[in-house]
């Protein structure tokens, strides 16, 4: 199994490394030509949305992926990923993918300061730890969208069709229960 991480900006390395743990193998993506690899799931990382969209255009990355994403291609999104694949971002007029029905307020727990840890239900995973780091929230979520965690009241992680998206950064913790379940559907969409 091999999955792509999309690698212009932000925690890619951090993600490669519990993947790698996990026993899958990364192709980073950097650039136009490498989306056009094959690899069985896609991980956004965490890291500045707005260079990260602005990049993924200039890369000529932003087309193949979108299709790849509305083709059914599994995805993790963590903390700027979910900002891409939201279909509506508060205060901001731009939509990156916008395959998520949801919608996302940017930098919503503050600053770099305002950053915290929690520990709460994800689905049926139980309780898991939650790095977040200038994170958004999800205000909203759309018909089909099944809501997996909320932390202080606010939904902190989804999943809709193939895509999961979170707040916070779980390559930031110790606990590998959320990528394990990524790459456990990357294995089913496959079969």
């Amino acid at each position: 199994m091999r999955i792509g991480v999309l690698a212009v900006q932000g925690a890619f390395a951090e993600h490669i490394r519990v993947a790698e743990e996990l026993g899958v193998e990364c192709v980073e993506l950097r650039q136009g030509r490498d989306v056009e690899q094959t690899f069985d799931g896609l991980i956004l990382p965490g890291g500045e949305s707005t260079v990260q969209g602005k990049l993924i255009r200039e890369l000529d990355m932003y087309d193949r992926l979108k299709e790849k994403i509305a083709d059914g291609t599994p995805v993790l999104a963590t903390c700027a990923g979910l900002i891409l694949l939201a279909e509506k971002i508060i205060d901001s007029g731009t939509v990156h993918f916008g395959t998520l029905p949801a919608v996302v307020r940017r930098n919503a727990y503050g600053r770099q300061l305002g950053s915290f840890y929690a520990e709460e239900e994800f689905g049926d995973l139980g309780k898991v730890p939650m790095t977040f780091i200038r994170a958004p929230y999800i205000e909203e979520v759309k018909p089909g969208v099944e809501v997996l965690a909320r932390v202080d009241g606010h939904i902190a992680g989804v999943r809709y069709k193939n895509q999961i998206a979170v707040s916070f950064h779980p390559e930031l913790d110790r606990n590998p229960v959320i990528h394990r379940q990524f790459i456990e559907m990357c294995g089913t969409k496959n079969r």
